[in-house]
C-alpha cells in the first residue's frame, strides 16, 4: 500500500489512503477537500524523495472536523523562589481523512 510524508502545522505526518488522524487547525470548511504537497512517496520498495516536495505528487485529503482539543496544562515553577504560574489552554484541531495518495 502506498503511503505519504505531508507536512502540516509545523509537524510531519506518515500516511496512508484511509487513514483518519488530526492535525493543527486548517482554515477549511468541514465536509471540503485539501490538497498537500508531498515530501515523501513510497510504495514497495520504491521511494521517491522530494527536494523539498516531490513533483507531481499530491494527497488530497477530507476535512472531517473542526474543534477543540482536551485541556493541557503549561506550568512553570522556580524552586526556593515561591515563583509558580500556572496556564491552561485548549488547542484547536482539524481531523483529516486520506482520500487519495497521487505519485
Amino acid at each position: 500500500m502506498a503511503y505519504a510524508v505531508i507536512k502540516t502545522g509545523g509537524k510531519q505526518y506518515r500516511i496512508q489512503e484511509g487513514d483518519k488522524f488530526d492535525v493543527e487547525k486548517l482554515d477549511a470548511a468541514v465536509d471540503s477537500e485539501i490538497q498537500f504537497d508531498v515530501l515523501l512517496v513510497g510504495e514497495g520498495d520504491s521511494v521517491k524523495i522530494g527536494a523539498p516536495t516531490v513533483a507531481g505528487a499530491s494527497v488530497t485529503a477530507k476535512v472531517i472536523n473542526q474543534y477543540r482539543g482536551p485541556k493541557g496544562v503549561a506550568f512553570k515553577f522556580k524552586r526556593r523562589k515561591g515563583f509558580h504560574k500556572k496556564i491552561g489552554f485548549r488547542r484547536a484541531l482539524t481531523t483529516l481523512e486520506i482520500t487519495s495518495i497521487a505519485g
